[in-house]
């Protein structure tokens, strides 16, 4: 069975940074987009970064030169670099992916790992 997990999420003060990692498990045959998205209170979720297989990037305009996205292909983890973090970014962050398993080729995504920024 195909899970994604999230780690690294907490409680930050704003300027400060974290580090999201999300790691695919599973009878996974091929990865192909992974990405970030989050979701703040009463609002939509709303993509925050993707990246290909090939490594090419991009970023909703709102993270723009804050955050940075990267994958290990080896390891089937995606990670996202957030600094200079701000309180419009607290949100509950959500990976996903579009991959081939052995059920077939879908979108997964992961539980959620909550980002709080406060003072």
């Amino acid at each position: 069975q195909v899970q994604l997990v999230e780690s690294g999420g907490g409680l930050v003060q704003p300027g400060g940074s974290l580090r999201l990692s999300c790691a695919a498990s599973g009878s996974i045959f091929s990865i192909y987009g992974m990405g970030w998205y989050r979701q703040a209170p009463g609002k939509q979720r709303e993509r925050v970064a993707t990246i290909t297989n090939g490594g090419s990037t991009n970023y909703a305009d709102s993270v723009k030169g804050r955050f940075t996205i990267s994958r290990d292909n080896a390891k089937k983890t995606v990670y996202l670099q957030m600094n200079s973090l701000k309180p419009e970014d607290t949100a509950v962050y959500y990976c996903n992916s579009h991959l081939r398993g052995d059920m077939g080729e879908y979108v997964y995504w992961g539980q959620g790992t909550q980002v709080t920024v406060s003072s």
